[in-house]
């Protein structure tokens, strides 16, 4: 059965792939004390496993067309906050970033050095312990390039593999641990009270646990206005602005069976019934106790819409949201969530808006309509991906990346056709901020380019590496595993004290910044689960984009170095 197994696998590789792949998610789903290898390293692992037993051909092609895509992906969803990180207040994230990086450079070619690592072999050192899987990319195009016999090149891009597995568990451990459980020790802080403390700073309330999977956030209720109730004779302008810290609007008033639209001078009467629009809970404490509820469906029958909205303006990029909701424009208008970088940011009067964000918002259609247009473009649903520009643009950038060039030691290396795509995909993707209706891809498309096209890289790698995994081990030493923990751990404390003491971050955004500077989204998670707040994501979001391009093209950088 095995011997049928292993002709069947060598003989249609592509169906390896997908095996590869799909095993690679089993065990990338497996958690043990809620730590899992994620998708990507289960396929390497997977990949190796199944070339323990067969010598799966693999497309040099083949290849690079999945790394590329997964390149151009990751550039394209990260564009839109890239150049925004490097502003205002996401400065200090991305001056961290750069020190992380570096720092974990350094440590790595130091390494590789005492260990007297081969190219490969430091290339996988700097991609695992890192927790960077796509240097390993622009480490094998760095290998491709070098001028050695093909059987040296083959051997050295296995030992990738090879590396990258034994260092990667320690890192993405080291890296979820530092910044939940030593980072908060080393800095003398309880990561509650601090993400509290942040929370308040920034405004942020937290939602009682329940209140929203229950019920609308905002909601349209109609209440009957007492005889002696403050608000009789007051303009509609007027009793609004008696609650501004709520943001209660009155929509329309039903006086003696008539409807009317609540403009800023009519006045309100006893016995008028107001249709009043805001959160729910704040409603309920309000005006719960001050004015009868009533149900009168035709009046609360107002067209409603949701949107989402791509900020474009240059002119509120940087407003906070306590600002930007006494505009004249914001009346009636309300603010679901943002997502910055694929990633929620939580809501707070000091929280300050970027170009790129996309807001949630929901109001009164017109409101809504007119609001959109005041800050950007919203952004429809599209099943078409704009492959023009797709296809031009990764192909403009692997040859800016080829022309490009460098001298380390007596070699020049080029930028590399991986390293000029993830540029082309900022590119495109920043460019979406100026001008959406251009390079549309949509999320579902962004998602399998960016998923499918790591995993199936990986596993392949590992296919590769398979057969002489246990002779590349052997060769390597336990010196790795060590030597990868140090990497990992370096650029951790190096960061947590430039941070702290140098930049002066916030701790909790400092901590954030680290797991962004090494792309570890589960040690964001790690950090937020332990601080029950979601609040280290703003030091995160900075810092991730940078830390994808640096850690990626390290990959280049350190097969040039050890191999010069």
């Amino acid at each position: 059965m095995m011997v049928w197994l292993e002709q069947f696998l060598v003989r249609y590789p592509e169906l390896a792939v997908f095996f590869a792949i799909s095993l690679g998610y089993l065990i990338g789903g497996i958690k043990i004390g809620g730590f899992g290898l994620g998708p990507v390293t289960g396929s390497l692992f997977a990949g190796i496993l199944i070339g323990q037993f067969a010598d799966v051909p693999i497309s040099g092609m083949a290849k690079s067309f999945l790394f590329l895509l997964f390149l151009f992906g990751i550039g394209y969803s990260v564009g839109p906050q890239f150049l925004q990180a490097l502003k205002r207040d996401g400065m200090k994230p991305v001056v961290l970033a750069v020190v992380v990086c570096v720092t974990g450079l350094v440590t790595a070619i130091v390494v590789a050095k005492i260990l007297g690592l081969d190219p490969g072999f430091a290339a996988g050192l700097v991609s695992g312990s890192l927790t960077e899987s796509p240097a390993m990319g622009t480490a094998t195009e760095a290998i491709n390039a070098l001028p050695l016999p093909d059987a040296d090149r083959a051997r050295l891009v296995a030992h990738i593999a090879v590396a990258d597995a034994v260092c990667y568990i320690f890192g993405a451990i080291g890296v979820i641990l530092f910044c939940s459980v030593v980072g908060p020790k080393l800095l003398g802080i309880d990561l509650t009270a601090e993400s509290l403390k942040l929370e308040q700073e920034l405004g942020i309330k937290r939602t009682p646990a329940g209140v929203s999977s229950a019920w609308h956030r905002f909601e349209l209720r109609a209440y009957r206005i007492p005889e002696h109730a403050p608000v009789v004779g007051l303009t509609t302008a007027a009793a609004e602005a008696k609650f501004p810290e709520h943001r209660l609007y009155i929509q329309r008033v039903r006086r003696d069976g008539a409807i009317l639209e609540a403009t800023p001078e009519l006045r309100i009467e006893a016995g008028d019934v107001v249709a009043v629009s805001g959160r729910r809970e704040t409603l309920v404490e309000v005006l719960d106790p001050r004015g009868e509820e009533v149900e009168d469906r035709e009046l609360l029958d107002i067209p409603v819409a949701a949107v989402e909205v791509l900020l474009t303006r240059r002119d509120l990029a940087g407003r906070n949201l306590d600002g930007l909701a006494k505009s004249s424009w914001a009346r009636s208008l309300y603010l679901a969530g943002i997502t910055r970088g694929g990633q929620d940011i939580p809501l707070g009067p000091g929280v300050a808006l970027e170009r790129g964000d996309i807001l949630r918002l929901i109001g009164p259609a017109p409101v809504v309509s007119q609001a959109a247009k005041r800050i950007g473009v919203v952004i429809a649903p599209t099943t078409a991906t704009d492959f023009f520009v797709l296809g031009l643009a990764i192909f403009l950038g692997g040859m800016v990346g080829v022309l490009v060039t460098f001298p380390i030691g007596d070699l020049r290396i080029s930028l590399s056709t991986s390293v000029g795509t993830l540029i082309a995909g900022l590119v495109v993707g920043h460019l979406r901020t100026r001008f959406p209706l251009f390079g549309r891809i949509p999320d579902a498309a962004v998602s399998l380019m960016t998923a499918l096209g790591l995993a199936a890289f990986v596993a392949m790698t590992g296919l590769h590496a398979g057969p002489i995994f246990a002779s590349a081990l052997a060769e390597a030493g336990i010196g790795l595993l060590f030597g990868g923990m140090v990497v990992t751990l370096m650029p951790m404390i190096v960061g947590l004290y430039v941070g702290r003491y140098l930049l002066r971050m916030n701790p909790i955004l400092l901590l954030g910044g680290l797991a962004g500077a090494q792309t570890m989204t589960a040690g964001m998670a790690a950090i937020q689960d332990r601080s029950g707040s979601p609040v280290a994501v703003l030091g995160y979001t900075p810092a991730v984009p940078i830390g994808h391009i640096l850690l990626t093209t390290w990959g280049t950088v350190i097969v040039g170095i050890i191999a010069s």
